[in-house]
């Protein structure tokens, strides 16, 4: 097949238009024409008045050989070359013969990839999962959100699926990604039930509610392929002897012989960060960020970005990126934009009070919402020990719920409020989405001084990109403290095994390897591959 890049048809083109394109672009008539897929389909908002979607295509023509002897500069300038082989391909099969399974600790987008793989591969993984089975965990969670209850091993943290289930289910990432393997983690998706329009749309997404389907239908899977997944199956201790994993401990009692295991933890999980520092693994202090969730009027949202074609279906409800350079040498930047979604209760300990933002699919909630937060580092703003950052995050967590009054409410402020430095007293035009809610203050006191300084000056400044960003009633909430990973549980580039500890592979979020649920699945194939053929190795047939 051939692929054609770049082809570019105004927002509202007719359906034929596209096919046409493809004939002029190719120059040949439509008989010759046998078929096309749309491989991808972002677009092009610069100009609201104007906005075009850009495709790229894969074609199947007659006589492919010979058009392609006719075009010039395939791989250049005429934008038109030959599809490239985008299939996964395994790297290993399990051999015959007794040797320890490997095992999966935690059940989110990386655990999830790597169970998955090991299992398609024929190594049937052990999955231990702190928390409970998806449908189970979205009810105790629910129960913090309607009721302040907070189950402290069952929640928007812990549990089937990670906290990417209760998010906006974006699937896109930065990370480079020589081999493919974002489209394997977009076509098991699909298998799961996901819409197929996530395999060609630029910023493919799915919502909670669907995600909740997919996952079980992807937990099926890997337990028919022999499998095995274990709920409430909490790792409380690591058999390391002269930097070899031999064993796990579960729940304090329970001993299982593992030599090769896939530490897929998430990024919240700080008794076990405790426990691998306590053991020895190395661990050290890596960059993160703060600040509060920010929420808008979608429609505000979507003039600002469409103009005019503000509602078209194909745009969808609209998004931002952001980022400030303060004076104060800061970078303030919004992070995890949901566009008609909700601010969620996110924390795992009590005490605490944490957002996050959520989507559904459909994205037609009132408001949009996302993090402004601003970065920080071990070097200049906390200790160096790897465990402070964690030490951070619980203090500025448990203000926050101090300050939302000790009742699992959110602090928040308008933003008008939150710019003139005075407390807000009464809401205005936007209504907060957190459940179970919000207590107004002034948010002044929530985050360091350089944090709030820094806020207080990109605010303004993403209003003159985002018209209406710096409405006097919008709404900040507190704060916004897990946007990932706190530490890095360091591992090799070639083995992908921890630096110090010989079978323990450290993969994901919480390792401190990805940041989302793309990015987060691909480590997960990743560390997968590398266990793999590094148990082949160890246990050849």
């Amino acid at each position: 097949m051939l692929r054609l890049t770049d082809i570019q048809l105004p927002l509202n083109h007719a359906e034929a238009d596209l096919e046409n394109a493809i004939l002029k672009r190719l120059k040949i008539e439509a008989s010759d024409l046998i078929s096309f897929g749309i491989f991808k389909r972002s677009y092009d908002a610069r100009k609201k008045t104007a906005i075009v979607l850009i495709y790229t295509v894969d074609v199947e023509v007659h006589n492919e050989a010979a058009l392609l002897a006719t075009i010039k500069d395939v791989q250049g300038q005429s934008k038109v070359g030959v599809t490239p082989d985008t299939s996964y391909k395994f790297v290993a099969h399990a051999n015959d013969g007794d040797y320890p399974r490997p095992v999966v600790i935690g059940f989110g987008p990386c655990g999830l990839f790597a169970a998955l793989i090991l299992a398609q591969m024929g190594f049937k993984p052990i999955v231990l999962e702190r928390g409970k089975a998806v449908r189970e965990r979205t009810k105790d969670t629910w129960g913090l959100w309607r009721k302040r209850e907070l189950q402290p091993e069952s929640n928007v943290q812990f549990g089937e699926g990670g906290a990417g289930t209760f998010s906006d289910g974006k699937l896109y990432s930065q990370v480079k990604d020589p081999k493919h393997y974002g489209r394997k983690v977009l076509t098991e998706f699909v298998k799961a039930g996901a819409p197929e329009e996530i395999m060609y749309v630029s910023k493919p997404h799915i919502g909670t509610f669907r995600l909740v389907k997919m996952i079980e239908e992807m937990r099926a899977n890997i337990i028919a392929l022999g499998g095995e997944i274990r709920f409430q199956q909490k790792v409380t201790d690591f058999d390391v002897k002269d930097g070899v994993l031999n064993g796990l401990t579960i729940n304090g009692n329970e001993k299982l012989v593992a030599d090769h295991v896939v530490l897929a933890i998430g990024h919240s999980a700080r008794d076990t960060f405790q426990l691998v520092y306590d053991k020895g693994i190395y661990v050290e202090a890596k960059p993160f960020s703060i600040g509060f969730r920010i929420e808008h009027p979608q429609s505000i949202i979507d003039k600002a970005r469409f103009g005019p074609n503000a509602g078209n279906e194909i745009l969808g409800a609209a998004d931002y990126k952001l980022v400030h350079h303060a004076k104060n040498n800061r970078s303030v930047y919004s992070f995890c934009m949901c566009p008609g979604g909700t601010v969620v209760a996110a924390t795992s300990e009590p005490g605490r009070v944490v957002t996050n933002g959520m989507s559904q699919y459909s994205r037609n909630e009132r408001n949009a919402n996302s993090a402004i937060v601003v970065g920080i580092s071990p070097e200049t703003d906390y200790p160096t020990h790897p465990l402070a950052g964690i030490d951070l995050q619980r203090e500025l967590e448990s203000k926050a719920y101090t300050l939302g009054g000790a009742s699992y409410n959110a602090p928040g402020q308008l933003v008008g409020d939150f710019l003139a430095n005075r407390a807000s007293t009464a809401l205005g035009e936007v209504t907060p989405s957190y459940k179970p809610g919000i207590t107004l203050c002034n948010l002044a006191d929530a985050l360091p001084a350089f944090a709030i300084e820094a806020i207080r000056e990109a605010i303004p400044e993403f209003d003159k990109q985002i018209k209406g960003f710096s409405m006097k009633d919008a709404i900040l909430t507190g704060v916004e403290t897990r946007t990932s990973s706190p530490i890095r549980i360091k591992r090799n580039d070639d083995d992908m095994q921890s630096i110090n500890t010989k079978g323990l592979f450290p993969a994901g979020e919480g390792a401190g390897y990805a940041g989302g649920i793309l990015s987060a699945a691909i480590d997960g194939i990743k560390v997968a591959e590398a266990l793999a053929l590094q148990l082949q190795k160890k246990y050849p047939t």
